[in-house]
């Protein structure tokens, strides 16, 4: 009797599960064992699937989601893209207000998964009219049968890390993991994994990524939000203008800033070191890692777990592109370049 087929119903059995990657040659002279929660093996390529099909899955058992809906989000990419392809296989109609900080190769993928893509501008406030936020939520009260899913003040963000990533993570280190760093944006990601890992050992370090231009940092050390900190800043997915409640600031004992320059070319070097081709909020978290070792965080015992959030597919036009970090001026005499091309003719 032949052995039936094996195979997956279709690409949502392959969310989650992603694989810890050991870190060597971009470490090699820093203190700590080093380990990547590479999230580019999610089948949409980012950390973001697990908040899509989680969230989705319980508006669905609560019938909050019905056969013909519309789901709506806010995005900086990955959660629209993420969205669409759950909503794909799922039935339902997807629209999706953008940053224009966002990539064009983030917003073409969009698109291509057959969401309404809105962009708005990235710099305004995020009480204006213009801002994505506010944008979803026009188009969620003007969308009969519509469900926002609200990601930075959703509690549901948290919980699909705390059921998942945190598991994972714990069970991957077999228990020895002493830090976790990841960056922090909606701050579900960071919020709901430390939550988990912090029951299974409290002494556990949880230390978030933030950016220069955004409010986080000051408002974990301060619980004072601070307009005068917001200024425009490149990196995607990283950092906030207001404070997202599905962030738990009490659960996170530290933040460190990076910049968007030292950011970019870290990403380049992770490709060039570790073969792994990832996204610029990935850059973000391994900057913060150089930063923190540097400040004397790790000891030669530590076992320090980072979470590189998406692929670096999604940056092609951006830090991948020789012209793009020439524009922004993060090219010098010193600076390497990417590898030359040569055309036979």
């Amino acid at each position: 009797m032949k052995e039936g087929i094996q195979a997956h119903n279709n690409v949502l059995d392959l969310i989650g599960n992603t694989p810890l990657i050991k870190l060597n040659n971009i470490t090699s002279k820093m203190d700590g064992n080093y380990f990547a929660k590479v999230e580019a093996f999610n089948p949409g390529h980012s950390t973001k699937d697990r908040i899509a099909l989680y969230i989705i899955e319980q508006a669905e058992k609560k019938g909050i989601l019905k056969p013909g809906s519309t789901i709506i989000e806010t995005t900086s990419g990955n959660t629209g893209f993420s969205i669409a392809m759950v909503s794909i296989l799922k039935g339902y109609e997807c629209i999706l207000a953008v940053s224009s900080k966002s990539s064009n190769d983030k917003i073409d993928m969009l698109r291509t998964m057959g969401a309404k893509v809105y962009v708005c501008p990235a710099h305004v406030s995020a009480d204006d009219p213009r801002s994505y936020y506010e944008v979803a939520k026009r188009i969620h009260n003007e969308t009969k049968g519509s469900v926002y899913i609200n990601q930075y003040f959703n509690e549901l963000n948290m919980d699909a890390h705390y059921t998942t990533t945190g598991p994972e993570i714990w069970n991957q280190t077999n228990g020895k993991i002493t830090h976790l760093v990841a960056c922090s944006g909606t701050g579900g990601t960071i919020s709901g994994t430390a939550r988990f890992l912090k029951e299974q050992n409290p002494d556990i370090r949880v230390i978030g990524i933030d950016a220069f231009g955004s409010v986080l940092q000051k408002y974990h050390e301060t619980r004072e939000f601070d307009a005068n900190e917001i200024y425009p800043y490149r990196i995607e997915g990283l950092g906030k203008n207001l404070i997202p409640t599905a962030t738990d600031f009490e659960i996170i004992d530290k933040f460190i800033k990076v910049t968007d320059e030292s950011s970019a070319h870290t990403a380049r070097e992770l490709a060039k070191t570790e073969g792994l081709f990832v996204g610029y909020t990935s850059g973000a978290a391994m900057q913060g890692l150089k930063q923190l070792e540097e400040e004397g965080e790790f000891t030669e015992n530590s076992n320090i777990v980072v979470i590189f959030p998406d692929h670096g597919s999604r940056y092609m036009s951006k830090i991948y592109s020789d012209n793009w970090m020439n524009q922004q001026g993060f090219f010098d005499a010193k600076t390497e370049k990417g590898a030359s091309i040569e055309y036979i003719k």
